[in-house]
């Protein structure tokens, strides 16, 4: 089973990851209003992503570049991390597992912004790997949301019972 540090399952640590899971959640949205762009993050088909991306601006492709590499940076680290978290914290005897899924999404997600910049600036044409990528990283985050949901509702469950 995998150990995760300590100070990751402790109440403190998890609620300041929830936190900044929310905040950067609710900075996608005002982000992309402000520079007027579509995020390209939930997009699987290379096709409509190219296709996006040759609709923006040259000011619009790297504000969309700068978003990836900052708030899209930030964001699978703060949920893998929370979901993880929560996971070994309230499923003690199989979150080690669960919480592999999680953290692998951490790394996809990394490797889909990559791909997403990459395109964004012109370097390198890897868009049709967002075919994979995109969709692994979203079965990934929901089976790790799922997780932290239960997870949750196993506590209030034992609270209300007790």
């Amino acid at each position: 089973m995998m150990q995760l540090p300590a100070t990751l399952t402790k109440t403190p640590t998890l609620w300041g990851l929830f936190f900044a899971t929310v905040l950067i959640t609710l900075s996608f949205p005002v982000a992309s209003g402000y520079f007027d762009i579509t995020l390209v993050d939930g997009i699987s088909s290379p096709q409509e992503t190219r296709s996006v991306i040759e609709g923006f601006s040259p000011e619009q492709r790297s504000a969309h570049a700068w978003i990836t590499g900052t708030l899209d940076v930030a964001y699978p680290l703060a949920y893998g991390l929370l979901f993880a978290g929560v996971t070994v914290c309230f499923f003690p005897v199989v979150g080690g597992y669960l919480a592999l899924l999680p953290l692998l999404c951490i790394p996809v997600d990394l490797f889909e912004g990559l791909v997403q910049i990459f395109a964004l600036t012109g370097v390198a044409d890897w868009v049709g790997l967002k075919a994979v990528v995109t969709p692994l990283k979203t079965a990934l985050f929901m089976c790790g949301l799922a997780t932290t949901v239960a997870g949750w509702l196993r506590w209030v469950y034992l609270k209300v019972r007790l």
